[in-house]
């Protein structure tokens, strides 16, 4: 599929259930893990731009992807979906207007 066929796609990612306040985030359960498969979303070029934001409370991630629901099978197969320590608050379709590169 080719970048001009992708739609960005602004992505907030919040703690779940099972996010275990007393531990940083490079603690919790299956870190290891969860970091390689961001890494490799980075790789794919499917992640543009992602990390938490303020207290870390929420994650935003910047996302080019052919549809919510390819976004959503994506996300599906982090580490962190499955064990509840991140849920997916939002995903919505980004129309960018302004770019510093052009």
């Amino acid at each position: 599929m080719s970048k001009r066929s992708m739609t960005y796609y602004v992505v907030t990612r919040e703690r779940g259930e099972n996010w275990d306040a007393r531990l940083s985030m490079r603690q919790q359960e299956k870190w290891d893990e969860h970091a390689a498969f961001m890494n490799a979303l980075v790789d794919d070029g499917f992640v543009v731009l992602g990390g938490p934001l303020g207290d870390g409370e929420k994650i935003l991630l910047i996302i080019a992807a052919a549809s919510e629901q390819a976004i959503e099978s994506r996300l599906a197969d982090d580490p962190w979906t499955p064990l509840r320590l991140l849920r997916t608050a939002s995903v919505e379709c980004w129309e960018i207007l302004l770019n510093a590169s052009k």
